[in-house]
C-alpha cells in the first residue's frame, strides 16, 4: 500500500509507532490543495487538513510510504476513522522525482473543520520537525513555521509528545 502522510504523520517517530512496515519512498505533492490546521481534533485543538483549493496551482508537501496492509487498521484507527475523525480517500499525487501515484491519505469531513483552531504546539512541531526530516522544501518549512501556535492545558500530554519529538532529534 502507497500511503502519502502530509501532517504529524510525517515525523518518522510518530508513524514508526503507528506503523512498523512504513518505508518512505521520497518526497510528493498534492496539487489543488491547501494546508491548514483547521480540523477539530479530540482534545479540542487543530490538526492538519487537506482541503480543495480554488487556485490550481496551490500544492501540499508531504511524503509518500509504502507500508504493509496488515498494519493499516492501527493507522485508521490512530486517524480515527472508525470514530468520525478522518476518511481515508485516494489521492493522485505527484513524486518529486517520476510520475503520477494513486496513494491513500486522510481527509476530514467539513463539519469537523473550524477555521478559529490552533493547533497545541507540540502537534505543529510533529508537522514542522518531520518535514525538516524530509528536507521538504525552504519555502514550505517556512509556510509551517509561521502557523500559530498555543500551549497545550495538558501537561501529561504535552511531555508525552515532547519525548515522542526528542526520537527525531
Amino acid at each position: 500500500m502507497i500511503y502519502f502522510a502530509y501532517g504529524s504523520n510525517l515525523h518518522p517517530e510518530r508513524l514508526r509507532r503507528r506503523v512498523p512496515s512504513r518505508e518512505a519512498l521520497g518526497t510528493a505533492t498534492l496539487d489543488g490543495h491547501t494546508l491548514t490546521f483547521t480540523k477539530r481534533g479530540a482534545d479540542g485543538s487543530g490538526k492538519c487538513a487537506i482541503l480543495p483549493a480554488d487556485d490550481p496551482q496551490a500544492r501540499v508537501y508531504g511524503v509518500l510510504y509504502r507500508m504493509a496492509a496488515e498494519h493499516r487498521p492501527s493507522l485508521d484507527y490512530a486517524e480515527g476513522v472508525h470514530g468520525g475523525g478522518y476518511v481515508a480517500v485516494t489521492v493522485e499525487v505527484m513524486p518529486l522525482q517520476g510520475e503520477a501515484v494513486d496513494a491513500f491519505t486522510y481527509v476530514p469531513p467539513d463539519h469537523f473543520i473550524d477555521q478559529a483552531l490552533r493547533p497545541y504546539d507540540w502537534y505543529k512541531a510533529f508537522v514542522v520537525h518531520g518535514a525538516r526530516h524530509h528536507a521538504l522544501p525552504a519555502q514550505w518549512l517556512s509556510q509551517l513555521d509561521a502557523v500559530a501556535a498555543m500551549a497545550d492545558p495538558d501537561a501529561q500530554r504535552a511531555a508525552l509528545n515532547a519525548r515522542i519529538l526528542a526520537g527525531l532529534r
